[in-house]
């Protein structure tokens, strides 16, 4: 091995030893990152409005003021709709659930008949838990509720991070003089973090009432739990519509039958592939920056990590550590192709 080789093969060896140990303490820690990186999110969020509100002359406190009650009115709906969605779910799931068995049952019986072994069925219905099945829902939902058990912390910093955004400004501004790649990344952090979280957040709710409306005329049971459920899985980036679709599919099987079960995915596919793969997309632009493989990969990583939390706020999270690791060194910034699945264009020679 040549003279360069070890250093570099031990440079490498240290970046992956730092990396896990990173990793793992993010993991560790992740009751306090968690809804730490929510509170950051959500200010984010809402900062258009207090710049806004500044440039109208009015003072600077009563524009965090402004910005915090709007963050906290965001938290609190969005906490009492999903209180009121469990406590339906509650209901629902123990008429359904020997329903789910008796179908189960019938499968069983039928598959018997086509030839498949006694011994083979057995083993087939034995995997499938029914509890699992029927309480998909009731897991994603029950998710959320334990991200915004937290929410006397998550307000509180909302309230400090609010106050402290002046001060943030003229210290970015400074900082700026020396490190500019730096600013310029957490400023395109910022854009992007802010783009992706108000059109979910937007369309999220356009797709929520849709659903519940389509529901509520289908006669599937639980619509409103199925319309919050569809609300928080579009925050899910790629398999969102899957774990949002499944669930009231379910229960249109055993309320209706093959017929409207099939109807529930078609008009949820419907909604979601021109809402979410048409329309949203054109909203949220370039500023992103993620490819879909990165962005799946992402979703993975996070939920490992921080749980729930992690599968909710992969995105911002991937786009805080592209500012802060890659866009912030003018060396690595040759890997953000690779990230957004596009190819910059060169500049035209003189």
């Amino acid at each position: 091995m040549g003279k360069q080789g070890l250093p570099r093969a031990v440079t490498v060896l240290l970046i992956a030893a730092c990396l896990t140990v990173t990793v793992a303490g993010i993991r560790s820690a992740g009751g306090i990152i968690g809804p730490a990186t929510l509170a950051l999110v959500l200010t984010i969020t809402v900062h258009p409005l207090k710049s806004r509100l500044e440039r109208s002359s009015l003072p600077g406190w009563a524009s965090s003021l402004v910005a915090v009650v709007a963050v906290y009115v965001l938290l609190l709906s969005l906490t009492a709709a999903l209180a009121y969605a469990v406590a339906q779910l509650a209901n629902l799931l123990p008429e359904y659930t020997p329903k789910m068995e008796d179908y189960l049952a019938q499968v069983g019986s039928w598959l018997e008949t086509k030839g498949v072994g006694s011994t083979q069925v057995r083993k087939v219905l034995s995997s499938l838990d029914v509890n699992k099945v029927v309480s998909l829902a009731s897991n994603v939902l029950g998710a959320a509720v334990d991200i915004l058990s937290n929410l006397l912390f998550v307000v509180t910093l909302a309230l400090f991070m609010a106050f402290d955004s002046n001060n943030m400004r003229d210290t970015l501004a400074s900082v700026r003089k020396k490190r500019p790649e730096l600013v310029a990344a957490l400023n395109n952090f910022a854009v992007g973090t802010r783009s992706y979280m108000g059109v979910s957040t937007v369309f999220g709710f356009i797709v929520a009432i849709i659903d519940w409306v389509a529901l509520a005329l289908m006669g599937v049971p639980g619509a409103f739990v199925w319309a919050v459920l569809s609300f928080v899985t579009n925050f899910i980036p790629n398999i969102g519509f899957a774990i949002g679709v499944i669930p009231p599919a379910i229960i249109g099987l055993l309320e209706g039958g093959p017929g409207l079960m099939l109807a529930v995915i078609v008009v949820y596919s419907l909604i979601n592939v021109t809402i979410q793969s048409v329309i949203q997309p054109r909203y949220v632009g370039d500023k992103v920056g993620l490819s879909g493989t990165i962005t799946l990969l992402s979703l993975v990583f996070w939920a490992w990590v921080l749980g729930a939390m992690g599968a909710l706020l992969a995105v911002p999270l991937t786009l805080l550590v592209r500012a802060l690791l890659i866009e912030a060194d003018p060396q690595s910034r040759w890997a953000l192709p690779l990230i957004s699945g596009k190819v910059e264009a060169e500049p035209e020679d003189a």
